[in-house]
């Protein structure tokens, strides 16, 4: 149970930060040139390849097991609360639903307003926004599949879920050259709220030395309640918000 849900939030995650990344890669590269683009993200590639590097052993070698489920924990729950929050907001109606698709549009407004480099110069206006873009959204990446895999039995599912999440949104970026305009990523943002809150509560307990009835399937009813309790904060705001035109 536990590793198909560690699976499931490292993917979910993953991909939607990535594709978040995405869109402002391909913004860069429509808008100005694919190259300097790709050199941009490139470079924001490695230097979250030296952190992940970094953080992951420094992690588990410098802190106690129950310490370390302590910390997981907390910083699962800020994390899955924050996304919590934005989704049950976005479900009620109350902020814009969440769109790859728009901060596509938008960055390529931005970009358009700034001056090309000469043919043959490199443009680093573009390459700058494509690294920042890719290194602040991955940044947010390795620290949830850093915590993920950092619970005993969670390395494999946390990597698979992120493997795979870099694989779909390459492939989106290579076969459909633009972001995905109808992916549902409110409810998905949503649903990965739901799952990083469960396992924050979780591992935060069990660091305290809480033994969960039905061990990791106690991860079930946590997602359970953590669901039908913003669902209710979900109808609740949708009664007093403006209809939407």
């Amino acid at each position: 149970m536990a590793f198909v849900l560690t699976l499931l939030g490292s993917l979910l995650a993953c991909g939607l930060e990535m594709l978040e990344a995405l869109a402002i890669v391909l913004a860069v590269g429509i808008t100005r040139r694919f190259r300097d683009a790709l050199i941009g993200a490139a470079g924001a590639a490695i230097a979250l390849a030296l952190l992940a590097a970094v953080l992951g052993p420094v992690l588990i070698s410098r802190v106690s097991l129950e310490s370390l489920r302590i910390v997981i924990g907390t910083f699962l729950l800020l994390f899955g609360l924050e996304w919590l929050r934005k989704g049950v907001l976005r479900l009620a109606h109350l902020r814009s639903p969440s769109s790859s698709f728009r901060e596509f549009v938008e960055e390529q407004e931005e970009l358009e307003a700034l001056a090309m480099p000469p043919e043959g110069q490199p443009d680093w206006a573009g390459r700058t926004i494509a690294f920042k873009g890719v290194l602040l959204e991955g940044v947010e990446v390795i620290l949830i599949v850093t915590a993920l895999a950092a619970h005993p039995g969670g390395l494999a599912p946390a990597l698979i879920g992120a493997g795979a999440a870099i694989l779909i949104v390459i492939a989106i970026g290579v076969f459909l050259h633009a972001p995905l305009s109808r992916l549902p990523e409110t409810h998905l943002k949503y649903l990965v709220g739901v799952v990083l809150s469960s396992f924050g509560v979780f591992f935060a307990a069990e660091g305290l030395g809480v033994h969960w009835p039905g061990s990791d399937a106690a991860l079930l009813y946590l997602a359970a309640g953590f669901g039908l309790v913003s669902q209710l904060q979900v109808h609740a705001l949708a009664r007093r918000a403006p209809v939407p035109a």
